[in-house]
């Protein structure tokens, strides 16, 4: 088992047949429990990696073949923004329902939480989606949550690709949020983040680290 490049928040190790995450920080017995659920109730809707053994602190999960987004997204950006945008229409499709088993406020869709071209991983040749990882943040919410992260995400890492967002926005079709709504739910999960770290290490690098993005994000105009 060695470690898997572009994980942040957790260990995750693999060998090319599974993967294991081992869930660390706050809240990682709830996160682990919701990603499990997710991906067990999702392997017939989604593209999503398998669980083949779960403990208390450890998913186990099939590997998944691909490159992640962000790998590509230099040389490709519309292309990559775009399978981006498809599959995030299918995420917000899915029934509310796969996440409680009561009813839910109306307009709240399926929110996977933290999504982007960084937890894509994508055929390098067709670019087509393999798979879509790391649920562990998922939640029932406002659709426009997931659509301005991803375009943080692009913003923040890959300023370079931002004038190929509209790929993204016209893959995954309908009304595009203002960009007043847009750059709010960024700094509103920013905040989220930054209160995730302070719970973590009041005192650590990550807290300085989001206070410092979420200035920057705020003086972002579109």
């Amino acid at each position: 088992m060695r470690p898997l490049k572009h994980g942040y928040t957790n260990s995750t190790l693999g060998d090319g047949a599974v993967v294991e995450k081992t869930y660390e920080g706050p809240d990682a017995d709830l996160r682990l429990r919701r990603e499990h659920t997710l991906l067990t109730r999702l392997q017939d809707q989604l593209p999503v990696p398998p669980v083949r053994a779960a403990t208390t602190a450890t998913l186990t999960l099939g590997f998944m073949a691909g490159v992640p987004g962000q790998e590509l997204l230099e040389a490709q950006p519309a292309a990559v923004l775009a399978s981006c945008g498809e599959l995030l229409r299918r995420i917000h499709m899915v029934a509310p329902d796969v996440l409680t088993a009561g009813g839910h406020e109306a307009g709240k869709a399926l929110v996977h939480g933290d999504f982007g071209p960084n937890n894509v991983l994508l055929n390098p040749d067709s670019l087509e989606v393999t798979a879509i990882v790391d649920w562990e943040f998922a939640h029932l919410g406002a659709p426009v949550e997931d659509l301005a992260w991803c375009e943080w995400i692009v913003r923040m890492h890959h300023p370079g690709c931002v004038h190929a967002l509209d790929h993204f926005f016209r893959a995954y079709g309908g009304q595009v949020p203002t960009w007043a709504d847009r750059r709010a739910a960024m700094l509103a999960r920013c905040e989220q983040l930054r209160q995730f770290c302070h719970r973590w290490d009041a005192n650590g690098p990550g807290m300085r680290q989001w206070q410092e993005r979420i200035a920057m994000t705020a003086s972002w105009s579109e």
